[in-house]
């Protein structure tokens, strides 16, 4: 329900420096030498994040709930309360060598848009609610986004709940020695619609000096084990044309990978991340070659022409070669596009703001993905330095930081709707 009774506060401005401090203090729970973050889902340092956000929220005068799988909805009242909340959130957990900004940011945000209400005494017609969503990373438990996920329904609780780390410890046992399985359960809380604000986590936006990425949508993905069969022999003897070569021929292929990518712009995305070569000796020509394909691409059609691209091309290498090659699909994550109201709304805001901004996809994977499934929903980019992520040195401008929550705070008024004083 797009909720537009008043037109959003213009003038109205979140408090940078106080969202600056938030992250800085959440920041120091899992502090690493190098300047990043060491909070792993449902581990002791978690608690204490989840426990420091929750009491900022209550702060803030929101009641907090949290479901079965340990995710947190922080409500802020609104004067219609029975109508479905405008909601926004991330995730707090980290890497292991993780930054002080990704999944943070957007669950700040949302408690810095709360406060600022607080502030100039607005009251939204429709509930404001903050998320926080567990085990988004999947460093720790398989899989990843597992609190948004078993949300949306994607996968049971029982199967999250029986997840399982290399000491062999469950969710379930460290969502309950935490202490936050609570009593919703998942799926329960309505939504009226989403919005996710995050760092880039790539270089788009700082490469086009954007401060603004209107998120349109998030890549589908295709994995695939590929692999090449030649005949291992001596690299001394045998001579160049009677050999059958399983690594140049996969190199031939790794390369095409690529250049699929190139075929199917602007977002097509190819990369192979893992080889290994069979028997790995300096002196024996490469019998079995097994490698990683990743494909993505902006809607399912696009990952379907690609899919048939990599194929045709692994069959004429094949045909030319002699050599047998096998494409396996390991997974696929179907493209998810956001709802146009949504994807609007934030462009009006950073618009109506002056901040500088452009269309967007992303190539990675967030919880908004399966918020999509349930509800309307948005994201709001941010540039990060250099485009790192999932790395200790990631890094965003205070000022970039300070112009993402405002699009946030005024897409969300928009669709709450600002009942005059």
């Amino acid at each position: 329900m797009d909720m537009k009774t008043q037109p959003p506060a213009a003038g109205l401005r979140i408090d940078g420096d106080r969202l600056w401090a938030s992250l800085m203090e959440l920041a120091a729970i899992g502090a690493t030498p190098k300047g990043g973050v060491c909070r792993l889902t449902l581990t002791d340092l978690d608690k204490q994040g989840r426990d420091l956000v929750t009491r900022w929220a209550r702060e803030a005068g929101m009641t907090v709930t949290i479901d079965k799988i340990g995710n947190g909805f922080m409500r802020r009242a609104g004067r219609d309360d029975s109508l479905p909340p405008v909601m926004t959130g991330s995730h707090i957990d980290t890497q292991p060598t993780g930054g002080k900004f990704d999944g943070n940011y957007g669950v700040l945000a949302g408690i810095e848009v709360v406060r600022t209400l607080n502030d100039h005494g607005i009251v939204t017609e429709a509930p404001i609610e903050v998320a926080f969503w567990t085990n988004e990373e999947g460093s720790r438990f398989v899989p990843v986004m597992m609190g948004s996920g078993v949300f949306a329904k994607a996968f049971t609780l029982e199967h999250a709940y029986a997840a399982t780390d290399t000491e062999g410890k469950t969710v379930k046992g460290e969502l309950e020695r935490i202490g936050y399985v609570g009593p919703e359960e998942p799926g329960a809380h309505p939504i009226g619609c989403y919005f996710e604000t995050h760092i880039e986590q790539g270089p788009v936006l700082e490469d086009h000096g954007k401060t603004i990425g209107v998120v349109t949508g998030v890549l589908g993905i295709r994995w695939y084990d590929c692999v090449v069969t030649g005949m291992e022999a001596h690299a001394g003897p045998t001579p160049m044309a009677l050999r059958k070569d399983a690594l140049q021929v996969a190199a031939a292929l790794m390369q095409e990978v690529v250049a699929c990518a190139h075929r199917h712009p602007p977002h097509g995305r190819g990369t192979v991340g893992m080889v290994q070569v069979h028997p790995n000796s300096r002196n024996v020509i490469p019998g079995r070659v097994k490698f990683s394909i990743d494909l993505r691409n902006a809607s399912d059609a696009l990952c379907d022409s690609m899919d048939a691209d990599i194929r045709a091309v692994a069959a004429r290498l094949s045909a030319e070669s002699g050599l047998p090659i096998e494409i396996t699909p390991v997974s696929a994550y179907p493209a998810q596009p956001f709802h146009a109201d949504c994807v609007e709304a934030v462009g009006r805001a950073a618009e109506a703001l002056g901040y500088s901004n452009m269309r967007a996809v992303s190539g990675a994977g967030h919880d908004a993905v399966y918020m999509a499934r349930l509800a309307p929903a948005g994201m709001i980019f941010i540039p990060c330095k250099d485009g790192i992520s999932h790395n200790e040195i990631e890094d965003a401008q205070p000022g970039h930081i300070t112009a993402g929550c405002n699009v946030l705070l005024h897409a969300m008024l928009e669709r709450a709707g600002v009942v005059a004083p």
